[in-house]
């Protein structure tokens, strides 16, 4: 891990950055998410925030989870700068940040945190840099967006509750865009974790708020699939003809499996 501002920037320079098509947004593929973005996805030359809801660790681990997807589906090497010793690495490829391609960094402190971020962008070879802060003024996200414009390293700040209790997301923020995460209840039929995935701010567009399967071991988040078991009435009057019949059919095999079992 580099331990000095000098040796980070020796790292980056052995970094090849050639080859990679420049695109102007990173889209989830996901029609509502990404219709409600002003560039139908995030831009890719820009700041974005990203925060969990309350201090508790679920909701923290699922805002460093959202941005490790978003950081797994950009090109390239991906510059990580840490602000504590908790990051749990296996947890990234989990949902496909291959580990051969993260440069972890350890900050002392959020200035030296944000130093490295703009380092890191205006090097112009990582596909992504992230940073974990807990304070950080509008000046100072004003650098992180300029550094970021003009090239293809998207800039993910991951805003991370501090000790008085204050809304991360709450200052003045240059960010392009700016998320909330909170773990929901349930997991999905899958398996996959739920979140409530809030944008609360975005430049040129309107917030919105979603309910989405945490991401998947490609980087991908998705719309939650209930398991048919779970429908409500209202899902049934709802759904056309053929779901109800193919509702039937799964009832039925469900059914004759237990029986089976029970006559075993």
């Amino acid at each position: 891990m580099p331990a000095t501002l000098a040796e980070l920037r020796a790292t980056l320079n052995a970094i090849e950055g050639n080859g990679f098509r420049r695109r102007p947004a990173l889209p989830f593929g996901i029609g509502a998410v990404d219709a409600r973005l002003a560039g139908e996805g995030l831009r890719l030359d820009a700041l974005h925030e990203v925060a969990g809801e309350s201090t508790g660790l679920a909701d923290d681990a699922a805002a460093t989870l959202f941005l490790g997807g978003i950081a797994a589906r950009a090109w390239g090497t991906v510059l990580w700068v840490a602000s504590r010793r908790d990051l749990f690495a296996p947890g990234l490829v989990q949902v496909g940040l291959a580990a051969e391609r993260v440069l972890y960094a350890e900050a002392a402190d959020d200035a030296e945190a944000l130093a490295w971020m703009e380092e890191g962008l205006r090097h112009r070879g990582l596909g992504a840099v992230v940073g974990e802060v807990r304070r950080v003024g509008l000046p100072a996200t004003r650098r992180l967006q300029q550094a970021a414009e003009g090239g293809r390293t998207i800039a993910l700040l991951l805003k991370r509750h501090g000790r008085s209790g204050t809304d991360p997301l709450g200052a003045p923020s240059a960010a392009v865009t700016r998320w909330r995460i909170r773990c929901a209840p349930a997991t999905t039929a899958s398996g996959r974790a739920r979140w409530h995935v809030t944008l609360v701010r975005q430049l040129g567009g309107e917030p919105g708020e979603w309910r989405l399967a945490g991401c998947d071991a490609t980087g991908r988040c998705a719309l939650p699939v209930r398991s048919p078991a779970r429908l409500t009435r209202a899902d049934a009057i709802a759904a056309p003809p053929e779901a109800a019949t193919h509702r039937a059919t799964i009832s039925r095999e469900v059914t004759e499996a237990c029986r089976a079992i029970k006559a075993a």
